[in-house]
């Protein structure tokens, strides 16, 4: 969906006042801590994947997703998860109580602190079989399909439509695009390579070029 997340290749938003990566702080907040380990402990109860939670956070306003700072938005998608999928209702997220105690099957998949390390140690593998082969080589060139899906998708806007050259195949891996509407499977995965002046015009640096990562679908053979 082209929502207020999609900023990529945009430029009129101000400058980005970056902070020295060895001084800056995980959290700067207290709450954004409690953020995200609420985020990480919803979604350990198995009811939505990492793609659904992204999407939740995109179906934002826009206005309300820039208003937003990385954790507000974080909440903000993990509270209409919340929501949607029944585990809480709105009447006990404006109150802080719960109406009715949980189910025992949501009681067992809670993310304990003694679970924590090993859950966390353990990740969530994104690497997948596919059956077929993949259909590009490294040194193709290959079109960025122009589609503007209304669902979750993993090739921004600023890509779409133009032509780069396959510089690496990565296998199988879980596809974003449609994980995050309950469907897991997996696609071939590459790293495709534009060019500047392919995305941004004669105006661009003529040496620059951006890399990024596309599945197979997103993808369709130049010549």
């Amino acid at each position: 969906m082209n929502g207020g997340h999609d900023l990529g290749g945009m430029d009129g938003l101000g400058p980005i006042i970056a902070e020295p990566e060895a001084t800056e702080p995980l959290f700067h907040h207290e709450w954004e801590k409690s953020a995200f380990a609420l985020t990480l402990a919803t979604a350990a109860l198995g009811f939505w994947n990492i793609d659904i939670g992204r999407h939740a956070r995109e179906r934002q306003h826009p206005v309300q997703y820039l208003s937003n700072t990385y954790y507000q938005n974080w909440l903000e998608g993990t509270v209409t998860l919340l929501l949607e999928k029944g585990l809480v209702s709105a009447d006990e997220l404006k109150t802080g109580k719960a109406v009715s105690p949980a189910d025992a099957d949501v009681l067992a998949r809670v993310l304990t602190p003694a679970k924590v390390a090993e859950t966390l140690g353990r990740g969530g593998p994104a690497t997948r079989d596919v059956a077929q082969p993949p259909q590009y080589e490294v040194g193709q060139k290959v079109r960025v399909i122009n589609q503007h899906p209304i669902g979750h998708t993993r090739a921004p806007r600023y890509v779409r439509g133009h032509v780069g050259v396959i510089t690496g195949l990565h296998g199988g891996h879980v596809f974003a695009d449609t994980a995050a509407h309950g469907d897991p499977r997996g696609e071939h995965l590459y790293s495709v390579s534009f060019a500047a002046t392919e995305l941004w015009g004669d105006d661009a640096p003529k040496t620059d070029h951006v890399l990024v990562d596309l599945w197979e679908p997103h993808l369709a053979l130049v010549g």
